[in-house]
């Protein structure tokens, strides 16, 4: 398979050219500086250059306090973007993979978010990749949205070496328990990505680590399996105050006949602190 990935030079984006040259296929990977999702001739030209079958939309604005204050950059990237690479797809016979959010819902359920529950972003960044979503899907038919969630990993900011910074730094921690979701590693996503990249599985598929747990029982977890002795307090949203409002409850899952489903988000973490490991030694 002839696979272009946009956002390649991202934590998500970088993990799916590697893991696709992995498996043999042959990958044209196009990092921020290398194509502007925004700039559609561009989108246009590199298509046509490389021919692709199936591309991979890792591009992606994710400072969610930031979109706030920048809305237009957030549009500009989250959903014209995705529309333009999606068109660009679409005139060269490519289906397209593109990378959404557990955002674009609410956050007010106690139970998983399946793909027909109904939309509702809370914020500029949720609504940004909503409409991305849109764009994708009126662009060509031949589209898979994967919405997911708290996804971390190597090449990029997150929040589990977020808390490994700070438990390096400092004797306690203080973390909400309000906020519950999914984690994901991206070495289990960018598998999921490939895979429905391969094949013909149109439509919106949830994709998460499988388990849920608050930020900070995920905390606890980072810290125990990476062997740091640092406290990790309970504290609230309401303590904590952000621009950007978060879901209190994030956790995706799916109501689809044949899901693809990845490992427990536990076994993520493993996997991203013994890769941590390895580049570190």
């Amino acid at each position: 398979m002839r696979l272009l990935v946009t956002g390649a030079g991202g934590m998500l984006g970088h993990r799916v050219c590697a893991r696709a040259v992995e498996l043999g296929h042959e990958v044209a990977g196009h990092a921020r500086a290398d194509l502007d999702v925004t700039d559609p001739e561009a989108c246009r030209a590199a298509f046509e250059a490389f021919a692709p079958d199936a591309v991979v939309n890792c591009a992606a604005w994710t400072d969610v306090d930031g979109a706030e204050v920048d809305r237009d950059g957030a549009m500009a990237v989250n959903a014209a973007g995705a529309g333009n690479v999606a068109r660009a797809a679409a005139d060269v016979g490519a289906k397209v993979v593109h990378v959404s959010t557990d955002y674009v819902f609410n956050g007010v359920k106690d139970e998983p978010w399946v793909e027909s529950d109904p939309v509702d972003p809370q914020s500029v960044y949720g609504l940004s990749k909503l409409r991305g979503e849109e764009q994708v899907a009126d662009a060509t038919p031949r589209h898979v949205i994967v919405r997911t969630a708290w996804v971390f990993g190597v090449g990029g900011a997150n929040f589990v070496d977020t808390m490994l910074r700070l438990g390096a730094e400092r004797d306690e921690v203080s973390v909400v328990t309000d906020q519950v979701g999914s984690p994901t590693w991206t070495g289990h996503l960018a598998d999921a990505l490939i895979e429905l990249a391969e094949r013909e599985d149109f439509g919106v598929h949830h994709i998460a680590g499988t388990g849920a747990c608050s930020w900070n029982e995920l905390a606890l977890e980072t810290f125990d399996q990476a062997g740091v002795s640092c406290r990790v307090l309970p504290t609230t949203s309401d303590a904590f105050k952000r621009p950007a409002p978060r879901p209190s409850y994030s956790v995706l899952g799916s109501e689809r006949r044949d899901p693809i489903v990845l490992p427990r988000w536990q076994d993520g973490l493993a996997g991203h602190l013994a890769e941590r490991t390895v580049r570190t030694s």
